[in-house]
């Protein structure tokens, strides 16, 4: 995650304000052992940067858990990091060996699966919290969207953050930009109401 492509994202109106940046882990030697480069501040630095050059951006992570030899106090790090950056989106999985992999091949997958399940748990948990509260900040607001489709005769679409949106209306909106005043917010979705027309 280049300088430029920050500097592309806030100032170039063509680029959305959504940014997937992968922490993987939040413990420097689960870091180390997954081969990814860069610790835990490395990745705090950079997320400070972006904000700070990008306000709205919204940010969504890749987190797997019970990587061979994590110990609870290394996914307690992981969970803290996730608690502090506050994401938009947290995409969780459990560690599973891919084979031809380092890890695969070097590495003994040694943590419970019930373990790994319940540290799943827990990271959702977390990340379902943040979200609501995230989007409950946006109720009262308006919002524009790009409206992909119909679902349960609502039309849906997402902001340039890549949050998803639904409202009511009768007219035709596939494809259209359209303005939504937000009425309610849950973790994972927007309700709101159309202010322009089709």
């Amino acid at each position: 995650m280049s300088p430029r492509i920050i500097s592309a994202i806030a100032e170039l109106d063509k680029v959305c304000e959504h940014l997937n940046l992968p922490l993987q882990a939040g413990d420097d030697n689960i870091l180390t052992a997954m081969k990814r480069g860069y610790s835990a501040a490395d990745y705090s630095n950079l997320v400070s940067t972006i904000r700070q050059a990008v306000p709205d951006v919204a940010l969504s992570t890749d987190v797997i858990v019970g990587f061979p030899g994590e110990t609870q106090e290394q996914f307690q790090c992981t969970y803290n990091i996730i608690q502090e950056l506050r994401f938009d989106t947290v995409h969780t999985a459990m560690y599973s060996p891919r084979p031809g992999t380092y890890a695969a091949r070097k590495l003994k997958d040694n943590v419970r699966p019930s373990m790994k399940k319940q540290r799943q748990q827990l990271i959702q948990k977390l990340q379902e919290h943040i979200a609501e509260e995230l989007n409950t900040i946006l109720v009262g607001k308006t919002v524009e969207i790009l409206v992909e489709g119909l679902s349960e005769q609502r039309w849906y679409g997402r902001t340039r953050t890549n949050k998803l949106v639904f409202f009511e209306d009768n007219g035709q909106w596939q494809g259209l930009l359209a303005k939504i005043k937000i009425e309610k917010g849950g973790p994972w979705w927007l309700l709101g109401k159309a202010e322009n027309e089709s």
